[in-house]
């Protein structure tokens, strides 16, 4: 069987990575002898560094070509079908599944985050393209009430984001040893928001005195060296010491410095994810809805967005002094709240190879 996958991958965003490693997985585990084709940006990266094979997914004939050869397309995980970063999303994912059906291919949406969804004709592309796929899968209840709202006729499905059904490693990575943390750390996980930096200040404040009082900071980049140069900005703006982790850490890597925090207070939805993966209470800081929805499901605090102008970085320290404190306590609420998502995260991959085995 040769599954083609589409997503936003070969773009160095660990969390959009780490969904297609997990759905790569998931396949292997109820199928070892599954091919995987992925649409990339990076095909000799994706290559590389998951032993599949990938094309350009800018180059239409050698995308055509893979989904014609193919015995489904995967479309997800991932926020794909929105238009709040951009006017091409949605087009182009929606364009992606619209080809597979012109060549007579199922599709099935794959744990996919909607939304937000602001122009008419994005709206329209959603509901046309989405009614005539095969399965519809979502990671959150918004998301589903969302395409529903815009007239989705598909029966609809709530699943675990794929990552859940992922394993942190066990070990500190070796960057982290050479630290010789000797006090407990609190992650970081910060990204570039255009509206403002006044909650990059507010966070500064707050990390400035959890290190005062006695805990050590690291942030870890999520997204490249985009998310390197906003840790590295917020570091500037602090008084007291703390690290950037490498941004170039791999997946697992990443997931086991998490799991090795005390705490993580996180803008990045993967970096949430990744500490409940790990068992690490979290504070979230949301830009987007998907994180609230997240924060929900892990039964975790949202702190504020970061927008708010009701907080402050004294504030937020209080919170974080809090949580650290109800350490044990908050981290048996979370076990108990992604446990289920972690038993049931991998059915999502047999459900599509049955649809696609079904429909050949």
């Amino acid at each position: 069987m040769n599954i083609v996958i589409s997503g936003y991958y070969g773009f160095h965003n660990v969390g959009d990575e780490a969904i297609l490693y997990a759905i790569i997985q998931a396949l292997r585990a109820h199928d070892p002898n599954v091919q995987v084709t992925v649409l990339s940006n990076d095909p000799t990266f994706t290559k590389q560094t998951y032993g599949v094979h990938a094309v350009n997914r800018w180059r239409i004939s050698d995308v055509i070509q893979a989904l014609r050869e193919s015995d489904g397309l995967i479309s997800g995980g991932g926020s794909l079908l929105q238009d709040q970063t951009g006017w091409r999303s949605i087009p182009y994912y929606t364009g992606i599944m619209q080809m597979a059906k012109w060549l007579g291919k199922p599709v099935m949406v794959y744990a996919q985050g909607m939304g937000p969804v602001n122009k008419k004709q994005n709206q329209w592309l959603m509901k046309w393209t989405l009614n005539q796929v095969d399965r519809l899968t979502v990671r959150d209840e918004p998301s589903a009430e969302l395409l529903k709202t815009l007239g989705v006729k598909k029966p609809i499905t709530v699943v675990p984001d794929p990552v859940m059904g992922l394993k942190p490693p066990t070990s500190p990575t070796t960057w982290w040893k050479e630290q010789s943390f000797t006090r407990p750390v609190i992650a970081v996980s910060v990204r570039e928001w255009a509206r403002g930096r006044d909650f990059e200040r507010k966070i500064a404040v707050a990390l400035d005195r959890s290190v005062q009082a006695g805990f050590d900071v690291v942030f870890i980049p999520m997204h490249g060296h985009h998310d390197d140069e906003t840790s590295r900005r917020l570091l500037a703006m602090m008084k007291e010491h703390a690290v950037v982790a490498p941004y170039d850490a791999s997946i697992q890597e990443k997931m086991a410095m998490i799991a090795s925090s005390r705490l993580l207070v996180g803008m990045r939805l993967h970096a949430l994810i990744f500490a409940a993966v790990g068992h690490t209470p979290f504070i979230a800081l949301s830009y987007d809805p998907k994180i609230n929805a997240f924060a929900n499901q892990a039964n975790q605090p949202v702190f504020a967005h970061v927008e708010d102008d009701r907080w402050d970085g004294d504030a937020l320290f209080s919170y974080i002094q809090q949580c650290m404190a109800q350490h044990e306590e908050q981290k048996e609420i979370m076990i108990r709240a992604v446990a289920p998502l972690q038993q049931t995260a991998q059915q999502t991959a047999k459900e599509a190879l049955a649809l696609f085995r079904n429909k050949n």
